[in-house]
This record gives C-alpha cells, structure tokens and sequence, in this order.
C-alpha cells in the first residue's frame, strides 16, 4: 500500500536537522548566554568550529576580535529585533584564521519552556565581495596603464632630445674634464629612460609553455634564501595535488620575486615568510571564470601594508618606504595580468599575504 505524502508515516521519517546540513548557508541557534546549541555543517566549516567543542561556551570564543559580532548579538537579545548586516568580516580563531565575508541575519526566538534563543543564518559573501573587489582593482589597473603609457610617451621625447644635445655640446667642450659633466647628464638620461620603460610595463607578449608552478616559487626561493639574513626564516607549503599551467615562465618568475623581495624587504632582516601553492577550482578572476586556478601566496609578518595605501599599492611609484621606487608591485601586476592572472592581498600588523592567481587551464 502506497503511503501519501502527508501522512504521519512519511513525517516519522522527516529529519530536519538533516534538511540543514544539506543547506549552503549557516545555521546557529544560540541560547542566552550566546552558547551554540546547534549548528549545522555549513555553519561549522564556515566558522571553522565543531559543535562538540561549542557546547557550553559563548559562541564568539571561536572568533578572532569578535566584539562587532558580540554586539549585533548582545542587542538583538536586548531589543528582540530582527538583525541584518551584508558583507560582515569575521575571523575563526582556528588556524589559519582566514577572514570571511558573511552577510548576517539575526533573529530572536521566543519559547515558553527553553526560553530566548537567537537564530543566526550565515551566508558566505566572500566570492561575491572578491569579484567586485577583482573587477574594481582591474578596471584601475587598465586605466592607470593608459595613464603611464601616455606619461611614458610625453616624457621620453624630451630625454631624447636632452642626450642629443648633450653629445653635441661634448664635441664642441675644448678640455676633457669638461666632458665629465655632459657624460652624467648623458648618463642620467639613459637611465631615466630605462625607468620609464620600467614603468611602462614590459611590452614582450607571453611566451607561454607547459610548466609545473612549483618549478618557479624554488627558483625564487632560492633567489631569496641569498639574499635574505640569518634571521629571516623562509619557509615552503607546497600543495602537492597542483597540475602544470600553460604560463610565461620568465614573467612569473620576475612577478613572484617582485613580491617575495618586497615581503623580505619588509621585515627589515628579521622574520618569516611563507611561500605557499594551492590549487582551487572553478575561480573567478575579475568576470573570467576559470575552471582551475593555482594560488601562489607570500606571507609575511612583518609591520604590514600601511591602511592608505591599500587602494593604491599597485600603481607605479606608490611605495611605503623611503628607498623605495614604487615599481616592483606595479611591474608584477602587469606581469601577472599578461598571464590572465591578477595579484591581491590581505594586510595587518603581523600578517601580511599577497596572492598570486594564475589560470592554468585551458579557458586561461
């Protein structure tokens, strides 16, 4: 005998619990001491926290400077509102402590017999904020190159014409020690002529081969390993599942030391950088999506990249210390871009990661 949909028997068998877990977006339901009572598995990989070890202790110990998110929680206790917030960034306390993206949504339930509780829907807006993020430092990048050619352009004619004319006036000079001078002015112009072809970005197109990613972070590694003090510690997390890509080996080499130098040079001869590789899949890098990507990371803890600085760091010439040119991010930017990928980072005191995506498919 069939059994209708609606009939008791077929509800005996309803789980709801398992009807949660099978949901992309986090639930947590919180007693009023803001412990966790229950969580679903999206929640828990989110969050990076078992409901095992949640029991009995206030939900935000398992997050990193959780006091925005106590306080969202502490007034919708108090007042019994609804609370919604988009792109909310929390921080697990559980290595490796990644920052994610959450658009919240808090609500209070009221029973007669278990008392207040709040009910918590976590959805993940990290994808979505990365995209837009990707698209707005890409749309800059486009017209901070236009920008640069045009500048390079303006400025090369009139160093041509200043070595010119300090060759001529060489010939004409009757002493020797006379030539000294027209020899640094010719000099000078050579050399800021090379700067501006530095800051025009290289114009050779990608000469692009099969080529295993890991081959390029050891040839930087060890490029670094030289020059770097004995107090700097420089350490490999290689993801070992990461295919070969179709990529421009000189280029990336030259963008990937770019960014280690630039880490190294951070710690003023005291510290660590990581170089880590993992492979993701289906990335969207700006409005591409790629089925595969590699993620090429240098991590340091060094002071970190200065806040007003964040929205400019891979323009030329923008740079956070005295001696330095503002050219390596710039060049390394470019670079990657040429490869179809794109250079991002996360900084704070103490932790400071810039990543490199690279496609390594075949829609690269």
């Amino acid at each position: 005998m069939a059994v209708e949909h609606g009939s008791p028997s077929a509800l005996a068998h309803f789980d709801p619990a398992g009807l949660f877990d099978a949901l992309s977006t986090g639930i947590i339901v919180l007693d009023a001491q803001l412990c966790a009572i229950y969580a679903n598995v999206a929640a828990q990989d989110l969050l990076a926290f078992s409901l095992n070890q949640a029991r009995g202790r206030p939900f935000t110990d398992f997050l990193y400077d959780s006091n925005g998110l106590r306080a969202l929680l502490t007034r919708a206790l108090a007042t019994g509102e609804g609370i919604a917030d988009r792109e909310f960034t929390v921080r697990p306390a559980a290595a490796p402590r990644e920052p994610r993206t959450l658009d919240v949504t808090i609500t209070q339930l009221e029973q007669q017999i278990t008392g207040t509780h709040l009910l918590l829907e976590l959805a993940d807006a990290t994808q979505r904020q990365r995209i837009t993020r990707e698209n707005d430092l890409l749309a800059r990048l486009e017209g901070s190159r236009m920008m640069i050619r045009q500048l390079a352009h303006e400025i090369k004619n009139p160093l041509g014409g200043l070595r010119g004319a300090a060759q001529l006036l060489e010939r004409e000079l009757p002493q020797a020690q006379l030539r000294e001078y027209t020899q640094v002015i010719i000099g000078e112009a050579d050399r800021l002529a090379t700067l501006v072809d530095s800051i025009a970005g290289p114009a050779r197109a990608p000469e692009k081969s099969l080529l295993n990613v890991h081959e390029i972070c050891e040839h930087v590694y060890r490029l670094l390993r030289a020059e770097a003090t004995a107090d700097v510690l420089i350490e490999r997390d290689y993801d070992p599942s990461l295919p070969s890509g179709t990529l421009d080996r000189h280029q990336l080499i030259q963008a990937l030391l770019n960014v280690a130098r630039n880490a190294l040079q951070a710690l003023g001869g005291r510290g660590r950088i990581v170089l880590r590789t993992r492979a993701l899949s289906n990335v969207h890098i700006g409005s591409v999506r790629h089925r595969l990507a590699a993620s090429v990371q240098v991590q340091d803890d060094g002071p970190g990249v200065p806040p007003q600085l964040h929205t400019s760091l891979f323009y030329p010439l923008v740079t956070g210390r005295p001696d330095g040119t503002g050219l390596g991010l710039a060049v390394a930017q470019e670079l990657v871009s040429r490869n179809g990928g794109l250079i991002e980072f996360d900084s704070e005191p103490g932790r400071t990661v810039f990543t490199l995506l690279l496609p390594l498919g075949e829609d690269a």
